[in-house]
């Protein structure tokens, strides 16, 4: 049976293929690059669209939904594709009251027992389907009421990674795991090179989009909207970057003529913001060749040019012995911060990752110090909420570097409204970055 693009059930089905690779451990972005692979130019943008949104919604409802299934069916279902399209279906079903219900629950029912006929691998439990989401629409009060009672299912993390919460930010760690589990608003910054924010919120109004300024050179849509539709957003105008990210570049105070290091430098976000911000030299190093591709495409739209160096953060094999005058360290980290943006990394990381990675921090942070001036200044940034990679990283290398320790955010915290300061950007619409400054003794 093939599936009509423009049907829930064929929606359903990408869905569950995705989901099945991030249970495998692969990333949400290239599970959904490699089913829409499969399709080619044939698969229009409403239907990537549709398989998206069911896989990101089921990504944040995970731990509710793998909790139902465990008492719907004890043995878990196989092959693993048929759990992950009962998980799509559950999500979809069992949204908490209140949640905007985007399906007809017996519409979701059917669509999922058509989406497993049409595959080999399900055919032959559709009944099984049907029987399953029907028990929980019959049993739906009792079942929730059971489920809600485990952590992870009332906060849809893993449970050690709710007790690392607990522990790293206990003051605020419900509302920072609550906002994890909302959709991140659409945040642009403007190419103060080409026009002006005010100017800018003028072009959207024109165009019917609403928005708000968010910090100096930021702009949050009321709504999110596909990146073509964007006004002025392939001639350069703006970018797409959230809101505590566009602190780095006012952060690192650039002069014309400085020489600048933006390293991990990979999509390049920053990078563009740098040179929007002053006439700079800058050297965007990253050790990915594939991701400067990235880099390559984001400054060509800018119009706007860096040397860029494909090379190890924590090595000086690519550097040529010229010191920097500002660095801009954007460190490999757990992700725990912009989990909302990419809620797969909640499934896909492990405990011991984040001491992993910030020993590797560590010894970046090391090795690009030694390249940068007397008086010069390198920001670190991390967008973990763990400590360990964060605060206790940016202590520990002010006590072995003897850098002085300049003024900075510190931890963003999403969903948690900080006490004003220059600093802080729109409180409420901010991914969990960590900022720390420091400068070179002369």
């Amino acid at each position: 049976m093939t599936l009509k693009f423009d049907s829930l059930a064929f929606a359903l089905h990408g869905a569950a293929l995705a989901v099945l690779q991030v249970r495998a451990g692969t990333a949400l972005p290239q599970a959904l690059s490699t089913v829409f692979s499969h399709h080619g130019a044939d698969l229009p943008p409403q239907a990537r669209g549709a398989v998206q949104d069911l896989s990101y919604r089921t990504m944040r409802a995970l731990g509710r939904v793998d909790a139902l299934l465990a008492r719907l069916a004890p043995k878990a279902p196989t092959p693993p594709v048929l759990h992950a399209l009962l998980c799509i279906a559950l999500t979809l079903i069992s949204e908490p009251a209140g949640s905007a219900q985007t399906y007809n629950a017996h519409t979701v029912v059917d669509q999922a027992v058509t989406a497993a006929a049409s595959d080999a691998d399900m055919a032959h439990a559709k009944g099984m389907v049907n029987a399953v989401l029907r028990r929980f629409l019959r049993e739906r009060e009792c079942l929730m009421q059971e489920v809600m009672q485990e952590p992870a299912a009332i906060w849809n993390y893993p449970p050690w990674w709710i007790d690392t919460m607990k522990s790293s930010h206990p003051n605020h760690w419900q509302a920072v795991l609550a906002a994890g589990n909302l959709a991140p608003p659409m945040t642009l910054r403007v190419n103060r090179r080409r026009i002006t924010v005010a100017a800018y919120l003028e072009k959207l109004a024109a165009s019917g989009i609403g928005a708000c300024q968010a910090g100096a050179d930021g702009v949050i849509l009321a709504n999110a909207v596909p990146v073509t539709q964007v006004p002025g957003f392939e001639e350069g105008l703006v970018s797409v970057q959230d809101a505590g990210a566009q602190l780095a570049a006012p952060l690192l105070d650039l002069h014309d003529g400085m020489h600048v290091l933006d390293a991990c430098a990979a999509p390049g976000g920053k990078s563009g913001h740098l040179l929007e911000t002053a006439d700079i030299t800058l050297t965007a190093l990253d050790n990915d060749a594939k991701r400067m591709k990235r880099i390559t495409e984001n400054l060509q739209r800018l119009q706007l040019k860096a040397t860029l160096t494909v090379g190890d953060a924590a090595s000086t094999e690519w550097w040529d012995g010229q010191k920097y005058d500002r660095i801009l360290v954007d460190v490999p980290c757990t992700a725990s911060g912009i989990v909302r943006r990419h809620p797969d990394i909640r499934w896909l990381r492990r405990k011991a990752d984040s001491a992993q990675l910030a020993t590797l921090s560590a010894q970046i942070l090391d090795n690009l110090w030694q390249m940068l001036v007397d008086d010069g200044k390198l920001l670190f940034v991390t967008c973990s909420l763990w400590p360990r990679e964060s605060e206790a990283q940016a202590a520990a290398f002010a006590q072995r570097s003897q850098a002085l320790r300049l003024p900075a955010p510190g931890q963003l915290l999403p969903g948690v409204v900080l006490p004003d300061s220059q600093f802080t950007p729109v409180p409420e619409n901010h991914d969990g970055l960590f900022y720390a400054l420091f400068q070179k003794p002369s």
